[in-house]
């Protein structure tokens, strides 16, 4: 009889087992970043170079982009050029290349010494500088105010602006365009 209890109990249990189902779920998840976009590194050895290096990088989950370029600096080169032209004697040459930057233009006509123009230089440059105002570097702040100056004695003077003759010859197109005559004096 104890046989026959665990001979039962024995089937009954692997009955219980084969009507168990049981699911295993799983799910693998890596740690793996994508590969950074790392910015090239420009190097300039050399301390007598008006270059800089610059760099940028982005990375996206799908795509990486990494830049470097050099950027010249003007200034820097005119004034190397200037030392040069002036450890060869030319100091005429050397102020003129200076005078290039607007902020050295004004300092010098405000220090009562313009630029040098056209190989003149004193009285006679800052006349040839009044006279041919579009040569002075862009942002003078000096050209601004002579011009304004030669603007003003241009209207006590009777001489007509660019503007007023635009407008007449606006009006006389269209006086023409309507077929009346009119005399302009």
């Amino acid at each position: 009889m104890l046989r026959l209890v665990i001979i039962f109990l024995f089937v009954s249990l692997q009955v219980f087992a084969e009507n168990t189902n049981t699911t295993v779920s799983s799910t693998v998840v890596t740690d793996k970043a994508p590969p950074t976009a790392n910015a090239p590194s420009v190097v300039v050895n050399n301390s007598d170079v008006c270059k800089t290096g610059t760099s940028a990088g982005v990375q996206t989950q799908i795509l990486g982009i990494a830049s470097a370029i050099t950027v010249t600096d003007e200034n820097c080169e005119r004034i190397k050029l200037a030392r040069s032209l002036y450890a060869a004697g030319m100091k005429v040459a050397s102020v003129s290349l200076l005078c290039q930057d607007a902020r050295v233009w004004d300092a010098m006509a405000m220090a009562g010494t313009s630029c040098p123009y056209m190989s003149a230089i004193g009285a006679e440059a800052e006349a040839g500088w009044k006279e041919n105002m579009d040569m002075i570097p862009e942002g003078s702040l000096i050209a601004s105010k002579w011009n304004k100056e030669i603007n003003e004695i241009k209207v006590k003077e009777g001489v007509e602006s660019d503007g007023a003759k635009l407008a007449k010859f606006i009006i006389a197109a269209m006086v023409m365009h309507s077929g009346i005559v009119t005399f302009f004096p």
